[in-house]
């Protein structure tokens, strides 16, 4: 601890930069673990559907969707998001993955639907880009 105390002394720069890391990871740690969402890689998405009955909720345009998407995903683009609670609601109890085309609407998705009373909400970290990346499947139609 003597040492600890003595590097401070000795290195204030470098003792404040160490702090401000420290004060930075928890923070970063705080907002993933109160965010109430999570990124979840192509893996941790197969598994949360296929293990824990996850919903996919593909929030791209029709005609995105059409080009190919997840098979069994819903389709409710961003822009119709805040009138389709009502027909999402059915799906409030069991996990939810937002799926977009490069994961930035998915949080943003992900954040309006845990405002509106769902729990257990996911995004897919890339968004179908990741997925496509990792030469898997899409439904086209």
């Amino acid at each position: 601890m003597d040492q600890l105390i003595e590097f401070f002394s000795n290195h204030y720069f470098l003792g404040g930069a160490w702090i401000l890391v420290i004060i930075l990871l928890a923070v970063s740690y705080l907002q993933s673990a109160t965010s109430g969402s999570q990124n979840l890689t192509t893996v941790g998405l197969t598994e949360m559907v296929n293990r824990n009955g996850g919903v996919m909720v593909d929030l791209r345009a029709i005609a995105d969707f059409n080009k190919g998407h997840i098979s069994g995903s819903v389709n409710v683009p961003f822009t119709k998001l805040k009138d389709s609670m009502k027909d999402l609601a059915k799906y409030q109890n069991s996990p939810m993955i937002m799926v977009c085309n490069t994961g930035m609407q998915a949080g943003a998705a992900s954040t309006m639907l845990r405002s509106q009373g769902f729990k257990d909400v996911h995004k897919l970290k890339g968004g179908i880009q990741s997925w496509t990346a990792e030469n898997l499947p899409l439904k086209k139609g």
